[in-house]
């Protein structure tokens, strides 16, 4: 299921204490780390910056222009090298489309065990990320490289989006319908190669869906009904749609029946292949959330379960819904779905039906 590594090389995986964007640091954790940032200048060209915990900072540079700059890496997800590469410059990128932006350029991230890994694995990995970033249209016009004791890889990305068309995260509208683009658990089937137990019919669903462009944010941008956007990745399904409810002062609902997983994942979520990040995840927000008496556990590790390069969540009006799925289908994401709505009343919080 993976490309052989040279025999004295170990395996990607188990030089790192986590993958993907497994690795972030737990949201209660980050939380409190981050409390001080607030007393920060903000100028007023900055349209969106770290109050929402959005996925990018949006920098109007004209009335027909603003940047979008975000950062992603992380330690391997996947042993192959060339894989490895592509994850993590998908994922990168996906923040400016989640902005609702085009990416116009990436510079790359690079930190390496030199006395690990050989060249020849360590230029795999950074082909894999051009061969992404060539797909989404973008050079990789510079970066930076460290000698590190476990491997890390990903971009700096930048994009264009008109300042009207600035998606944030925190936009949603009572009433709004929640549709989400890709299906969940990334973070179990990376659990299970990493255990070794994940088969090769597995392995390629994951890296189809961890290496698909959300190239649909551009053009729900421009759709009237869409009013926030953002995408699920390492705080998980419950984790982004909070961030999405507080951010509008409402709470979200989930129709858990409704949201799509990847084949195999709820079986081998039953059988212990979770990550130690969805657990983290849960802990820092799980009391914000909402359960169902017959929620079991896999479930729950579902619903928190690490998404790295994960889709997009919409909320857009009810009469928006076909348009958004029709632009979902054009774009390839045939498991694009309806998954909950937003209502008003009360403390924000997710509620699971």
């Amino acid at each position: 299921m993976n490309a052989a590594l040279p025999r004295t090389e170990p395996r990607l995986t188990s030089l790192s204490h986590g993958g993907g964007c497994g690795c972030k640091i737990a949201p209660g954790v980050l939380s409190e780390i981050l409390k001080g940032t607030a007393r920060l200048p903000v100028p007023p060209e900055l349209l969106v910056g770290i109050e929402t915990a959005d996925d990018a900072a949006v920098y109007k540079l004209n009335d027909e222009q603003a940047l979008i700059a975000t950062t992603d890496f992380f330690m391997p997800i996947v042993d192959d090298p060339y894989d490895f590469g592509r994850i993590a410059a998908t994922n990168a990128i996906s923040d400016v489309y989640a902005m609702g932006g085009k990416p116009i350029l990436a510079l790359a991230l690079v930190g390496m065990p030199i006395s690990v890994l050989s060249t020849a694995t360590i230029a795999r990995i950074l082909e894999g990320g051009e061969s992404v970033c060539k797909a989404a249209g973008i050079p990789i016009a510079g970066g930076h490289t460290i000698d590190s004791v476990e491997p890390i890889y990903g971009l700096v990305a930048l994009g264009l989006v008109h300042p009207q068309r600035v998606k944030r995260n925190a936009d949603a509208r009572p009433g709004d319908v929640l549709v989400l683009g890709k299906p969940l658990g990334v973070g179990v089937l990376s659990a299970a190669l990493k255990k070794e137990q994940l088969d090769a019919a597995g392995y390629e669903r994951m890296i189809a869906t961890t290496t698909r462009l959300n190239t649909p944010g551009p053009e729900l941008a421009a759709l009237a009904g869409v009013h926030a956007l953002t995408d699920v990745t390492g705080f998980g399904l419950a984790g982004h749609a909070l961030e999405l409810a507080r951010g509008a002062g409402l709470s979200a609902e989930i129709d858990w029946s409704q949201v799509p997983l990847l084949e195999g994942v709820r079986a081998l979520a039953q059988a212990g292949f979770v990550t130690g990040a969805s657990g983290r995840n849960w802990a820092g927000y799980g009391m914000d959330v909402q359960l169902p008496a017959a929620f079991d556990e896999a479930d729950r590790a579902l619903l928190s379960d690490p998404q790295t390069s994960g889709g997009l969540l919409v909320s857009c009006t009810p009469d928006s819904v076909d348009e958004v799925l029709a632009v979902f289908r054009r774009h390839g994401f045939g498991q694009a779905a309806v998954i909950g709505r937003t209502v008003e009343g009360g403390p924000p919080r997710l509620v699971i039906r």
